[in-house]
């Protein structure tokens, strides 16, 4: 996709959006509401109510309105005070953004719903589609009631997802709260925000104190998420980029003939049916400076077509060079966004290569121990050492970007991701975490690999794979895997060899800790060899494993006859193993 192509798409999906009947369908319950509710019952204190309308055969709208008398603050609520409330939003907070803030008048007119909304929620799951909608501080709450709404829907059931459109809503958080939906790529797309420029309320909270100077004064600490569709009286275009957005609802704003009558809620009716019709009528829009270069002409297209484009200030030139900054990088943030399934070609290619070498190596003591000498000891030299380090390298850092990615994950999205992909992880740690373990132990003085020398990324493959193991489940196997559970296994036994070394040559202390390291290695080896959960390639004659064996048996022997280990290897059994 190219950049130019990143904002004619904008102006695209509004006329797509203005030619459906969704908008009309959705205004078209909030007037009806409106109407019944307050403007035809006067005496109708109440300050928000909400209505359920059917749609299309299977689907439903839900509309909000607020009455025209409530007013709002700009004031906010902490996700702390949040927490002791009765609104049910702690879930919003994430791992990135465990804090964020919310209009405080809106969480007080979605409180007043609570007991009605619970009772409704769980009738909605058989509406297809679901449409949420509201008007002004209605459109508010319906935001609020799409987030709660979100929550239980896993990412895989799209079709499940409600869509929530809002007509001259006002913005309803901090950079908290936007950044924490934004993590939720399929929670930010279901919201669309349409607004008039003739419409001063969904300005009202952005309206700065300081003099705005091509980007938002700090003093702005409301922040919007979703997609923006901005209107004119002539066109309209959609907006993404929440910055962007805020810039150009504040020159909106500035230039709103209604800013000083109050908050009246404006009538959305006409305008949707002016664009309908202009959208059906008009031609591809030309770009009428050739001068300018692709990416200038559809900035300036989509600021024509929300009539705020004829404005040559130097404010206006510095959000043009704004937006078009924005948009690059955007365009190569998108670019080089991390795609697990892009590369997993070229992830199992490494793979297969680490297997191969596996295979080829299992004579000469396994792939442990020929990768941790300066070469292959692969008489054929098959595969060069060379070519399994690039291979090794390629996977590290494949699976370090991916943990890294998913742990910035909100936790419904994170377990569907670790679901999914953690089979390959495990595989991955099982076969690649001995390699790292050879490099450390190559570099003289190193010790304690566990502790002092493992990378994250293993601890967390690790532990998501014992928190997703079934409880209680068995071990039933009659033969030993190809792949040792253990990815830390030859870690232990360097550290075998190093107590080992300490028995034999050490004080009486390093004697007596050196004791107590071996039981329990004897102890934790046996229980590898009683559930088959090691590979049978640890009894091959040059591995690291049997050299320890063979170098320290006596020493063992001498000291821990009792240990069931030394019967183990003493009397040979391992060969039935094998």
């Amino acid at each position: 996709m190219s950049q130019f192509s990143l904002f004619s798409s904008g102006q695209e999906l509004a006329n797509l959006l203005v030619s459906t009947d969704l908008l009309h369908h959705s205004w078209a319950t909030i007037s009806d509401l409106m109407n019944h509710a307050y403007l035809n019952n006067p005496t109708n204190t109440v300050p928000v109510l909400f209505k359920v309308y059917p749609f299309n055969s299977n689907g439903a709208i839900i509309a909000f309105v607020s009455s025209p008398t409530c007013t709002f603050h700009k004031e906010m609520v902490s996700s702390e005070v949040l927490k002791g409330s009765q609104a049910p939003f702690g879930f919003i907070s994430t791992k990135l953004n465990p804090h964020f803030s919310v209009n405080e008048a809106t969480i007080a007119l979605f409180a007043s719903l609570m007991n009605d909304l619970s009772d409704i929620k769980g009738q909605l799951d058989s509406f297809n589609p679901l449409v949420i909608t509201g008007l002004s501080l209605g459109g508010s709450v319906a935001s609020l009631f799409t987030l709660w709404l979100l929550d239980n829907i896993s990412p895989k059931d799209n079709n499940k997802r409600p869509t929530c459109i809002t007509f001259g809503s006002p913005l309803l958080g901090d950079s908290g709260l936007q950044q924490a939906i934004s993590e939720r790529p399929s929670w930010n797309s279901s919201f669309l925000h349409v607004v008039s420029n003739q419409d001063p309320i969904p300005g009202f909270l952005i309206s700065p104190t300081t003099g705005f100077a091509g980007s938002i004064p700090q003093s702005c600490i409301y922040k919007p998420f979703g997609t923006f569709m901005l209107c004119s009286d002539s066109d309209c275009s959609c907006f993404e980029e929440p910055e962007s957005v805020l810039d150009l609802m504040m020159v909106m704003n500035s230039n709103s003939q209604h800013q000083d009558n109050g908050f009246s809620l404006f009538d959305y009716k006409q305008i949707l049916e002016h664009l309908k019709r202009r959208v059906i009528c008009k031609g591809t829009p030309q770009l009428c400076d050739f001068s300018m270069d692709q990416l200038q002409a559809g900035i300036n297209l989509q600021l024509e077509a929300i009539g705020i484009g004829g404005q040559h200030t130097s404010n206006m030139s510095f959000l043009r060079n704004n937006m078009e900054r924005r948009v690059s990088e955007s365009f190569l943030k998108k670019r080089n966004a991390f795609d697990p399934g892009k590369k997993l070609n070229k992830m199992k290619e490494a793979m297969a290569w680490l297997e191969w070498y596996k295979k080829i190596t299992l004579n000469e003591g396994g792939y442990y121990d020929c990768f941790k000498l300066s070469g292959s000891r692969s008489r054929n030299e098959v595969i060069s050492r060379q070519e399994i380090v690039k291979h090794h390298r390629t996977l590290n850092k494949y699976w370090k970007r991916m943990v890294a990615e998913v742990e910035k994950m909100p936790q419904r999205e994170e377990a569907v991701f670790r679901t999914r992909w953690l089979y390959a992880g495990t595989n991955y740690r099982r076969m690649v975490e001995p390699l790292d373990i050879a490099e450390y132990y190559m570099k003289l003085g190193n010790r304690d690999y566990v502790n002092l020398g493992r990378s994250e990324h293993y601890k967390q493959l690790e532990k998501w794979m014992i928190e997703d193991e079934p409880s209680g489940s068995g071990n039933n196997r009659t033969k030993a895997v190809s792949l040792t559970e253990d990815s830390c296994f030859w870690a232990y036994v360097e550290e075998a060899i190093i107590s080992s070394k300490r028995l034999r040559q050490g004080s009486s202390e390093e004697k007596e800790n050196s004791m107590r390291e071996l039981a329990k290695f004897g102890e934790y080896v046996m229980g590898l060899i009683r559930r088959y959960s090691v590979t049978s390639e640890i009894f091959q004659p040059h591995s690291s494993y049997m050299k320890w064996w063979q170098d320290y048996r006596q020493d063992i022997l001498s000291c821990l006859s009792n240990l069931p280990l030394a019967f183990y290897m003493e009397s040979q059994e391992y060969q039935r193993y094998a």
